[in-house]
């Protein structure tokens, strides 16, 4: 089954590194795009239906021919893993970052 998607759009403050990360503009926000770490709220995107609330870590970059780069989180909490397509404003310093700890 396909998941559901709910559309919102949202500033936020980080709870990682406390800026404020303000709305995407044109889909949904779904990580800070500073620190790119994200939190483990959605069971499908956007449904704020998980009860986890953990910190989602950026530990990896994947790079899809249709999505371009896509960032790989795991949760500090318990564990879980989820993607998310890098977002246009996102720190290209930090996923370049993260792609070199990969190859080293």
């Amino acid at each position: 089954m396909e998941p559901i998607f709910t559309e919102i759009d949202e500033e936020f403050i980080c709870e990682n590194c406390g800026k404020k990360v303000s709305k995407l503009g044109y889909s949904c926000r779904n990580h800070c795009n500073f620190c790119l770490c994200s939190k483990h709220v959605d069971k499908n995107p956007g449904d704020r239906l998980e009860e986890c609330h953990g910190l989602l870590d950026p530990i990896d970059i994947e790079i899809s021919p249709k999505k371009g780069y896509v960032i790989v989180f795991k949760c500090k909490k318990c564990g879980a893993i989820r993607k998310n397509k890098a977002a246009k404003d996102d720190n290209m310093e930090k996923i370049y970052e993260i792609c070199k700890k990969k190859i080293s």
